[in-house]
Parts: C-alpha cells; structure tokens; sequence
C-alpha cells in the first residue's frame, strides 16, 4: 500500500476512534440513555417486520403493497449487511477501545456497517416517499437510532455512515425500480 494511503487510513481510523469515544461520553444521563436503548432496540428487525405487518392494516389501499416492499427491501439490506460484516470482520469499539463500553449487548460481533442504521435508513427512505408528511419524523429517528449506536458503543461514526449510505442507496433503487404504490 502506498504510504500515503496508508497513513491517511491511520488518521481515519484515529479520527473514527476518537469521535467514537467523545459520543459515548458525552451522554452520560441515565434517562437519556434509557432513551438510546429504547430507540436502538426499535430499530431490531423484529420491530420492521411488525411495521410491515401492520401496514395492510393502518393503510388499507396502499399498506399491502408497500409492506412487501419493505421486506423486500429489507432482503436486500440484510444480504448486503452480512456480506460486510463477514467480510470486514471489523472489531467493536467497545471491544477495542479504552474508554468505551457496551452499554447494551450486541446482536453480533463485528461492526461493520450499522445493520440498524442500514435499516432505519432505507425504511424511512422508502416510508417517508408514499407518505411525505411524516418524512421529517422519519429522518429524526433514523437519526437518532444511528446516533445510538455510537453513543451506546457498539459502533464507530464510519459504520454509522456507511450503513445510511448503503440504507440510502437500496432504498433509492428500489424506488427507481419499483416506486411506492399509489
């Protein structure tokens, strides 16, 4: 690897670490990080596959169609997420960072990318296309689950971002190829 490549890497990834570790200390509050839990814990799979069951019921013209786009999306999202993860294996900062402990337990070992903010990403992409209005409340939580997932530990900002990124991009295809019912 060319040197300078290699040490613009070594400052990324020192960069990485450190905005890791300034979130996860900055949020030291028991209730507010009571609310990162709850809000990472939402953005599990089984809450997108209850939302996406529920659908045909809280939308009954478009909420089936819509629904299967979603677990469809979701397919996508979750081949493309372990195919990283396995390929990357990239340790948690939790796991090797001084400073930085798990505040809840993952759902796997590595961490890279973000499956949640992969998902919460291209869930609210796709949602906020076939119902505008709700757009801004949608990108807050896909914020905030992300924000989460480096406040809590287990991920660093790059896996935060490439998960949006990739959330982002399956779910513009997706519209491309198939747009929302309606």
């Amino acid at each position: 690897m060319p040197r300078w490549l290699d040490g613009g890497l070594r400052q990324a990834g020192a960069l990485d670490r450190r905005w890791a570790l300034g979130l996860h200390r900055s949020t030291t509050r028991p209730a507010l990080l009571r609310l990162l839990v709850c809000t990472s814990r939402l953005g599990d799979a089984p809450a997108w596959l209850l939302l996406a069951a529920l659908l045909p019921l809280l939308d009954t013209t478009h909420g089936a169609g819509l629904a299967l786009q979603l677990v469809g999306l979701g397919s996508v999202n979750l081949a493309l997420y372990l195919a990283l993860k396995l390929g990357t294996r990239r340790m948690r900062p939790c796991q090797q960072c001084a400073g930085i402990r798990a505040r809840m337990r993952p759902a796997d070992r590595f961490s890279f990318p973000s499956g949640h903010t992969l998902h919460a990403v291209a869930f609210a992409a796709l949602l906020a296309a076939r119902y505008p209005l709700l757009a801004l409340p949608l990108a807050l939580f896909a914020v905030l689950v992300a924000l989460s997932r480096v406040v809590l530990g287990l991920h660093y900002p790059s896996d935060v971002l490439a998960g949006a990124l990739i959330g982002l991009g399956t779910a513009s295809t997706m519209l491309l190829l198939s747009p929302p019912p309606g």
